[in-house]
């Protein structure tokens, strides 16, 4: 067995970014590095973060635009959160879930209230899942599997939930193997800031305060045989430039390891939530957000990026080009907010408040207006195409071979089962645009015959 041990050297990401000269010339070798679609270096990565002339950043945005379209072309993956339990033992000064809040409603579902939240999920349509824990005793690894198989057992008419994600504590290798034997899909662990002292200072007391047990988490669960992790930052808490490479140098990590690296990265930032206070020293405003998102885009091309309904509507629209591959919509983070379908945000029944609660539909909607397709596909994690397998696919832009029709596929079960007339009427007119883009005529015959079949019925069909 391995043996896992802290990997960031914080003065190390400090002196690089320091070391940074950009020039142009330097950018746009660096830009064209990674649209032959290469990783980039920690040291090339910093080059991007410094260079703050406004046309450097217009160079880096379309850029990420480009290698965007390249491997993932047009569409955009949808999941939607599903808050199983909100106790928790540690203090993380940011977090309205702190076990120091008294405020908070504490809840945990029970099997039952579980199935019912899952059942009002499948109604809107949704396909796939991530569930959320706090961590306490009760949220084991047994527990986290009995959850999951509950998810997956509940169908309700044409509905299922077809992939279930984790964002839970670190765990040692024997429960990431229960979880493993369970089905799950990808487990999320966000380091939140890879900055040492910071990590200290806002993690006050509670197991989450041990940042190597932390940081070595997705190693134990990469050695337990879960092949697909994902990786993130709270950013707010230190330098955003700093916990960009942070994310990335956890990346290399993983990569040399292990032979592949995260799945997805994802880069929330830092919002109100219950009995928290919040210092706005390192607070990311807009446009340092979409710098972020960009050059994460160009850092770790084959990467899948998570923007999240922590960020208001429309600047999601905007941004989603930036490189974007996943978004939440229709999001609740309440404890039971499927099931109960209020539309007023509670702030101490959530871990923070979030800035676009718009429904499924109108999501999809808005993405058909802006030409994406929405995607509720899973087929690669049922034909094995995760971890180092997925990147053979992803990293040389053959995923697109396989994401876009299976986003036509999932897509059109969506307007046939759960739709308003609308988005119906504007999807299989997308739809239509997407088949004769196809030039290859056996694929497109393949692509409509299964389409066909949907309109007759079947579901879950893909390639």
């Amino acid at each position: 067995m391995k043996v896992s041990k802290d990997f960031i050297d914080d003065k190390k990401l400090e002196n690089i970014l320091v070391q940074a000269k950009p020039t142009e010339e330097e950018i746009e070798r660096i830009i064209n590095k990674s649209l032959n679609k290469e990783r980039l270096s920690l040291e090339e990565t910093a080059t991007l973060l410094q260079a703050e002339k406004p046309e450097w950043i217009e160079k880096i945005f379309k850029g990420a635009e480009e290698l965007k379209n390249r491997i993932y072309g047009d569409r955009i993956v949808l999941f939607a959160p599903l808050y199983v339990g909100n106790k928790c033992i540690n203090n993380c000064e940011y977090c309205g879930f702190k076990a120091s809040n008294t405020e908070i409603d504490r809840c945990t579902l029970t099997i039952k209230e579980l199935q019912a939240e899952v059942k009002a999920m499948e109604k809107k349509g949704q396909k796939r899942s991530i569930l959320v824990y706090g961590e306490s005793p009760d949220y084991d690894a047994d527990f986290i599997a009995k959850t999951v198989k509950a998810v997956y057992d509940t169908r309700e008419d044409k509905g299922e939930i077809r992939r279930v994600n984790i964002n839970a504590a670190p765990l040692d290798i024997d429960g990431y193997k229960k979880l493993k034997e369970v089905g799950i899909g990808t487990y999320q662990i966000f380091q939140e800031t890879y900055h040492h002292e910071t990590y200290q200072r806002v993690h006050h007391s509670g197991p989450k305060r041990d940042f190597e047990w932390r940081i070595t988490g997705l190693d134990r669960a990469m050695e337990a045989g879960l092949d697909d992790v994902g990786i993130g930052v709270l950013f707010g808490l230190y330098d955003w430039k700093y916990e960009v490479l942070g994310l990335l140098e956890h990346t290399i990590h993983l990569e040399k390891k292990y032979n592949v690296g995260p799945h997805t990265i994802s880069f929330p930032r830092l919002k109100e939530a219950s009995n928290v206070s919040i210092d706005d020293k390192y607070l990311v405003d807009d446009e340092e957000f979409k710098r972020i998102i960009a050059i994460l885009r160009l850092a770790v091309p084959y990467t899948g990026l998570i923007l999240t309904a922590r960020e208001d509507a429309k600047l999601r629209r905007e941004v989603i080009n930036l490189g974007v591959s996943q978004i939440d919509a229709g999001t609740k983070i309440e404890i039971n907010g499927y099931s109960e379908d209020d539309d007023e945000q509670d702030i101490n029944r959530e871990q923070f408040m979030i800035g676009d609660s718009r429904s499924l539909d109108d999501v999809i909607y808005e993405l058909l207006s802006d030409g994406y397709i929405p995607s509720f596909c899973t087929a690669c994690y049922r034909l094995g195409r995760t971890g180092e397998h997925f990147m053979e696919f992803a990293i040389p832009g053959f995923i697109k071979r396989y994401c876009g029709p299976n986003a036509l596929l999932t897509f059109k079960e969506y307007l046939e089962d759960y739709a308003s007339e609308k988005t119906k009427e504007l999807g299989e007119k997308l739809i239509e645009e997407k088949l004769a883009e196809i030039e290859d005529e056996k694929t497109k015959e393949k692509i409509e015959a299964k389409l066909e079949e949907i309109e007759n019925e079947k579901r879950d069909l893909y390639f």
